[in-house]
């Protein structure tokens, strides 16, 4: 559900930027041409796509967080509850580190 959650933050957030880098480009053509309130226009624009997009990043920030939360609070739950089970696996993982540093 969370992974969910991370993939449509995603999409959303790559679409504002999308839409951020459009608009910017836009008003760069038009700047030449354009004074007044079609500057400001495309201005405001911008602000918002850059809103939006500010927004969607705290979700996605959020999301992430939460997500390592439960990774840390099981990590913990499991080591508690194996904690000969986890030395061991720490202890292998540790060996198969040393043998590979070792190699190069």
């Amino acid at each position: 559900m969370a992974s969910i959650k991370a993939k449509t933050a995603q999409e959303i957030l790559m679409n504002d930027f999308q839409t951020l880098v459009s608009d910017t480009e836009r008003l760069l053509e038009h700047t030449k041409s354009i004074a007044g309130d079609q500057a400001d226009e495309l201005r405001d624009q911008i602000h918002d796509s850059l809103l939006r997009a500010r927004e969607t990043l705290k979700l996605t920030e959020d999301s992430l967080r939460e997500r390592g939360q439960a990774a840390v609070t099981a990590t913990e739950d499991y080591v508690q509850a194996n904690p000969w089970q986890s030395v061991g696996i720490a202890a292998g993982v540790g060996f198969l580190i040393g043998l590979l540093a070792t190699r190069r």
